[in-house]
């Protein structure tokens, strides 16, 4: 079996027929040792500091300070001292871990506090909130617990890996990318033919930073008498007047059937949590597995309902953010770099050829710039890019500085739009 490394992804060794698991195994190790030979190894770096708008990270046995652009801690709350102190006086009042699962004694008096809380975030009662110890497993455990052999899901194609996860036992349709005449051919067509029809989109997407046309899908799917399940997790904190993300800018925070999104990023924590009716929520924490069989979140997490908090007490963090996120975008476009449709704090910077975005990332991190090159199947083979996260911690000087970084490498390369 022979794989051409220049032009492979991590996605052509995901299953090789002729190859069992030990072979498999050997030909990726040969890859990744290729890219880390030719400074494309952008991946699974040592971060040897926390999160913030500087990190330091160890690369080959060498500890450098870089200006990040990796972390989706938008608001920079994983630093707030008050978050941090109410996560201390979680461990200090609860001690480190739980032992448990929800239904069998894992279930503590904060975990009841965070479901009261992020529901109440969203105008709901602590009925309608489950929580979850991972952002990843409140979409794929809820919609395993919800959508069976006799249903089917139908997905804009851009949402995250976790949703179709959750769709493995279900039948499946995707659209592409907010195309409203292929969601409403695939609803019409399929409005007799399943129990459930359920509709799965992001807020905000994570490798574009766009968002969803969500009023015109919503109205779509009420037509056809379907559901309409919305994963906000780059939105909330962000977007809408308040913070309440792409669903107060929509005036549908009330009306969108299941609502999922995560703690680690606006609110600096890990968890993740589903917003629904009441007798929904009820059946996703007595039927997700992962709700059953696995240990409920740390006594740490009681700095996530501080940082729900401070989304009102100090919207200066947003104000900062919206700030950096309109200089940073505009100085990249003043360079004639590709940055999309992005309304987001994810910016990317579009390249196309996978093997040139690799050279950008290993010269931006020649210049104290660490980011993310995303590759196929993230995105389209032709479609790679730089990702970046802009954070509110992040100082006019570290943009300007990655600005000239991206300009010097521009002069290089030829990155630019034509």
């Amino acid at each position: 079996m022979s794989i051409n490394f220049e032009t492979a992804t991590f996605k052509d060794f995901e299953n090789i027929p002729e190859l069992d698991i030990a072979h498999r195994a050997e030909i990726f190790y040969d890859f990744l040792n290729y890219m880390k030979s030719n400074g494309h190894m952008n991946y699974r770096l040592k971060n040897t500091t926390g999160t913030n708008s500087t990190v330091k990270v160890n690369i080959d046995n060498e500890n450098r300070e870089y200006v990040s652009f990796v972390s989706s801690d938008y608001l920079g709350f994983t630093q707030h001292p008050k978050v941090k102190q109410a996560a201390i006086e979680g461990i200090e009042q609860y001690g480190t871990g739980t032992g448990a699962t929800p239904l069998i004694g894992g279930y503590f008096a904060y975990h009841n506090a965070l479901e009261e809380k992020i529901a109440s975030f969203f105008g709901r009662s602590q009925e309608e909130a489950a929580i979850f110890t991972t952002g990843y497993t409140a979409n794929s455990a809820t919609l395993q617990a919800l959508m069976q052999k006799e249903d089917l899901a139908i997905l804009d194609m851009a949402v995250h890996a976790s949703v179709h996860e959750g769709c493995a036992f279900t039948n499946k349709k995707t659209f592409p990318h907010n195309n409203l005449e292929a969601l409403e051919h695939i609803l019409k067509t399929a409005e007799s033919l399943y129990r459930t029809k359920l509709v799965i989109i992001d807020g905000v997407y994570s490798q574009d930073g766009d968002t969803s046309h969500v009023n015109e899908i919503y109205n779509l799917v009420k037509k056809y008498n379907a559901f309409l399940m919305v994963d906000d997790v780059h939105g909330v904190g962000i977007l809408g007047k308040t913070g309440r993300g792409t669903l107060e800018d929509t005036n549908l925070l009330d009306k969108v059937d299941i609502m999922t999104g995560t703690f680690s990023k606006t609110f600096g924590n890990l968890g993740g949590y589903v917003i629904a009716n009441k007798k929904l929520v009820a059946f996703v924490r007595f039927q997700s597995r992962q709700q059953i069989f696995s240990a409920t979140a740390p006594p740490s997490s009681l700095g996530i309902i501080k940082a729900i908090d401070l989304i009102d007490e100090e919207p200066e963090w947003r104000e900062k953010l919206w700030s950096n996120i309109n200089y940073f975008k505009k100085g990249l476009n003043d360079l004639g770099l590709d940055t999309g449709i992005t309304c987001s704090a994810i910016i990317p910077v579009k390249i196309g050829d996978p093997h040139v975005t690799g050279d950008v990332g290993r010269l931006l991190i020649e210049r104290g710039i660490y980011t993310n090159p995303i590759l196929y199947p993230a995105v389209a083979r032709k479609d790679a890019r730089i990702r970046m996260s802009v954070m509110a911690r992040h100082e006019k000087e570290q943009l300007d500085k990655t600005l000239n970084a991206f300009e010097d490498i521009n002069n290089k390369l030829h990155i630019a739009k034509k």
